[in-house]
């Protein structure tokens, strides 16, 4: 599947709206241990039939036509982001900036603006100053989104104020729900909300390229759509159950190699920084161990760079090419 394919709203969704649908409407009922046991269940199923296409879909690593490579000659570029989606999250949030301050890094903290949290003035404003990147995450974070073309374009309107309000120009939906032809209606530079391959989502149709690239609004306007390339931290080590990075770093190689974007999702809500082993939460040294391979083995070959401004490089290049920069896969 092609980028362009997601921008149709008639594209093949693989997994059941209606089954999606009641599932979020009863989530909150559900407990977590429950649905994490699902999960598990259905991952064990995918990882038997899909070995071939996760963590590494080589289909995804062809070069867009057109492609002009990364800025000063870097072999390939990588964003650190972070959704933000409970209360926990929202008060792991400085400490995480920590951490990645300390080793030279710095990342995009998406919050949702009507959840369970309020995102305070102070934090984003200290994030900012700090050089980290403040983004959208949803509206409410209720699998309610997509529910319909009518409930998008009324959140859209809410979106849209929270996107000016904050001074934020990047987008995730929760869950990670996608129709690119939809997204047309947010004011946004980019958005984040797919991914190369990810068959453990609920909506698990990849745009198959780890590249940004151009989605037009019209002649004149558009968005670029940044997909994640490495598997998410929750994915990872609460649903797979993975003790070690190792397949973080098998990714980051292949991607490096193939000189695309590096994109990574962490949550701080499931971070546990004092050591101690909870159902809900895997050990924060995990991803501060990534953070220290990554400076260690690839050191200045490595164009490491806010979410907004990897957008701004792919649009102007798109819009200088009058084409749009689309995987051949």
């Amino acid at each position: 599947m092609s980028p362009a394919d997601l921008s149709d709203p008639g594209h093949r969704d693989t997994s059941n709206p209606l089954l999606r649908s009641m599932y979020y409407r009863l989530k909150p009922i559900i407990p977590w241990t429950v649905r994490m046991e699902l999960r598990r269940a259905r991952a064990r199923r995918l990882l038997r039939r899909l070995s071939a296409t996760w963590p590494i879909d080589e289909a995804a690593g062809r070069t867009p036509a057109g492609w002009p490579g990364w800025p000063e000659g870097k072999q390939f570029a990588l964003v650190l982001t972070h959704d933000v989606e409970g209360p926990l999250g929202l008060d792991q949030a400085p400490r995480l900036a920590e951490l990645e301050l300390q080793r030279g890094f710095r990342s995009s903290f998406n919050f949702v603006p009507e959840g369970e949290y309020t995102a305070p003035d102070g934090l984003r404003e200290l994030l900012d100053e700090q050089g980290f990147e403040i983004g959208v995450h949803d509206l409410h974070h209720d699998g309610s989104l997509y529910r319909s073309w009518t409930s998008f374009r009324e959140q859209a309107k809410r979106i849209n104020h929270y996107l000016a309000a904050w001074d934020a120009v990047g987008f995730r939906s929760g869950f990670m729900f996608h129709n690119l032809n939809w997204l047309k209606d947010l004011d946004i530079a980019y958005d984040a909300s797919t991914f190369d391959t990810d068959p453990f989502e609920p909506q698990p149709d990849g745009v198959r390229t780890i590249f940004p690239f151009w989605v037009p609004r019209t002649v004149a306007s558009g968005y670029v759509e940044m997909p994640y390339t490495l598997a998410q931290d929750v994915t990872l080590f609460l649903v797979l159950r993975q003790t070690n990075i190792t397949v973080w770093m098998r990714k980051l190689e292949w991607v490096a190699a193939h000189g695309g974007l590096a994109l990574l999702n962490v949550h701080p809500d499931y971070l546990a920084f004092d050591g101690r082993s909870r159902p809900c939460t895997y050990p924060a040294k995990l991803y501060e161990a990534f953070l220290e391979h990554v400076a260690i083995r690839y050191g200045d070959r490595c164009w490491h760079a806010p979410a907004r401004e990897v957008a701004k490089y792919v649009a102007s290049h798109a819009q200088a090419a009058g084409t749009a920069l689309k995987a051949t896969g």
